[in-house]
């Protein structure tokens, strides 16, 4: 989730992207394989689907985590809108998203956003936000807003939502949950060998908890998460993740290939070739999961609404069978 140098800030932004790496040796970054190469954005679509999130002043996880699908999506005028700022609270070693002290909530953005959704026309919109460890309930509230102010301004559009793990936040998932989003996703990332290394400041058990608790609360919501692969992860380690998320009943599981962001990043262990990604892919469908996607270049939004529809038939097919 990846490509583009971290230290050089925007000038009309001259906070450091990653005070907290500016002073870590530098990692080597790996020629990227044939497999994962992409075409540069810059069709009409895409700088008008631009356009539009630049009017409405709105940040998207596709620019702020630098993800090479950005051409692709864009062009079709779908785009994953990042909320609550660009600035998160944790320090995960292969995030691109900005590090530091956030700035306070935007009270207007659930309108913005419910604006850029009717502007764009999406049948399916994913929302996900950066970490606000520093606010009460991590945020949870400005989700439920956002969800509120998108079905008020475009009833027949469903929503996705991409959490934090809300981690020492009481009741913040049940906030959530409550305003009916269609989909929950939140991303395991890695497995729990790698979390001190990869995502320091979350807790593996705590984040499936999470999934399987926003289950029990609504058990008409689909539940989605999301692994990276070429971390230095073991085969029976992800096998031994997915048996984890089935047993909490989650849905949807999202397989992709972690591409280092900048020297300060993780260093890419391996790249997988894409007949991994296949196996990967069956042996998750025959552990349970409705849906699965695993290739290379998968990100949890990405190809979000037509896997949506995918996913409600394979749950409609599973229960005519039962």
């Amino acid at each position: 989730m990846t490509l583009e140098a971290c230290e050089t800030p925007a000038p009309e932004d001259r906070r450091p992207r990653h005070p907290e790496k500016a002073h870590r040796p530098d990692q080597p970054v790996a020629r990227k394989p044939v497999w994962i190469r992409v075409k540069a954005p810059g069709s009409p679509l895409y700088a008008e689907t631009r356009a539009v999130l630049k009017d409405e002043k709105l940040v998207t996880v596709c620019e702020e985590a630098g993800c090479p699908n950005i051409g692709e999506c864009w062009e079709k005028r779908h785009a994953t809108f990042m909320i609550m700022g660009d600035t998160c609270t944790r320090a995960c070693a292969f995030c691109n998203v900005r590090t530091g002290l956030p700035r306070p909530l935007d009270q207007d953005e659930p309108a913005r956003v419910a604006a850029a959704v009717g502007r764009l026309g999406l049948a399916h919109v994913v929302v996900t936000s950066v970490d606000r460890d520093d606010l009460p309930d991590g945020g949870a509230s400005h989700f439920a807003r956002v969800i509120e102010a998108i079905r008020a301004a475009a009833r027949k559009t469903t929503i996705e939502v991409l959490t934090p793990d809300f981690l020492r936040k009481e009741t913040a998932l049940e906030t959530v949950v409550a305003a009916r989003p269609d989909v929950l996703n939140h991303n395991l990332e890695t497995v729990p060998s790698k979390y001190l290394s990869v995502r320091p400041g979350a807790r593996y058990f705590h984040s499936l908890r999470l999934l399987q608790r926003a289950k029990e609360q609504d058990a008409s919501l689909f539940t989605k998460s999301g692994l990276m692969v070429g971390l230095g992860e073991e085969h029976d380690e992800v096998l031994q993740v997915m048996d984890d998320l089935r047993t909490a009943d989650v849905d949807f599981l999202t397989i992709g290939q972690y591409l280092q962001p900048t020297r300060k990043h993780h260093p890419v262990l391996r790249f997988v070739p894409p007949e991994e990604f296949e196996s990967l892919a069956d042996i998750a469908r025959a552990k349970g999961f409705l849906m699965v996607s695993a290739t290379p270049l998968t990100r949890s939004s990405h190809h979000a609404g037509e896997d949506f529809v995918k996913l409600k038939a394979a749950r409609a097919a599973l229960r005519g069978g039962l």
